[in-house]
């Protein structure tokens, strides 16, 4: 299992490639199409994420002490913030998640580029992921 820390590293490597903002956004949102299908029945109240502008579903468990979860929206960049996140946390131990800051946010430039809202509710779901890896402790 790669650790969080070489994740976050490898997303900012595959990053640099891209020149211009116009193509992050981009792989963002092709990013976003290679999401596991979400299941139409979970998309129910409970498992919506409030504070992001964009409607966003999560699922989480703990799976043989692993962080599991999936996740949707209805936006196509909000999709693609999702499977980075998806890409760093999931399949993860809950302590590893809880200990390691999601320090690819900077790396890429998402501070200084995502809309206030945008970055709001990115800023949402990654505590949704680590108050519900709290709880799998």
């Amino acid at each position: 299992m790669e650790s969080l820390e070489k994740i976050q590293h490898s997303i900012s490597g595959e990053f640099e490639i891209f020149d211009t903002w116009m193509e992050k956004y981009e792989h963002i949102i092709d990013l976003g199409k290679q999401l596991e299908v979400f299941p139409e029945e979970q998309m129910i109240e409970d498992n919506k994420v409030h504070g992001c502008q964009s409607s966003v579903w999560f699922v989480t468990s703990l799976e043989d002490g692993l962080f599991r979860c999936k996740a949707t929206s209805d936006s196509a960049i909000v999709s693609g913030l999702i499977a980075l996140l998806m890409r760093i946390y999931n399949n993860q131990k809950p302590s590893e998640i809880l200990a390691t800051e999601p320090e690819f946010i900077s790396m890429i430039g998402l501070d200084e580029h995502l809309s206030p809202t945008r970055n709001n509710g990115l800023n949402v779901m990654i505590q949704r992921i680590k108050k519900d890896a709290a709880s799998m402790l």
